[in-house]
């Protein structure tokens, strides 16, 4: 199995409509994208100052999974219309993992 794991940190005025916005459209992904094992995201709670802001954790069968759902129109389009403008630092690793 292989983990990606991506974390954003959100530019200066992206507010919390935005946020639920991106949320909204993170669930929407798992049922229009077959590749998708298991998907989790959701809001950093501020224990830690230097955190980034929100994370998305997606599980794949393998490489051929991931790069389907990295390369998915569906996905391309969330990125489009949710991430880009609003996201100003991104980290992201993918790893394997035991099912």
């Amino acid at each position: 199995m292989l983990r990606h794991v991506v974390m954003f940190k959100f530019v200066d005025g992206v507010d919390d409509a935005t946020i639920g916005a991106i949320g909204a459209g993170l669930d929407a992904l798992p049922a229009a994208i077959p590749a998708i094992r298991a998907y989790h995201h959701g809001r950093d709670i501020g224990i830690n100052a230097a955190n980034f802001d929100y994370v998305v954790v997606a599980d794949f069968d393998d490489e051929e999974g991931y790069l389907s759902y990295r390369d998915d129109p569906t996905h391309r389009s969330f990125i489009d219309e949710h991430i880009t403008g609003t996201v100003g630092d991104r980290a992201a690793v993918q790893y394997r993992v035991d099912p």
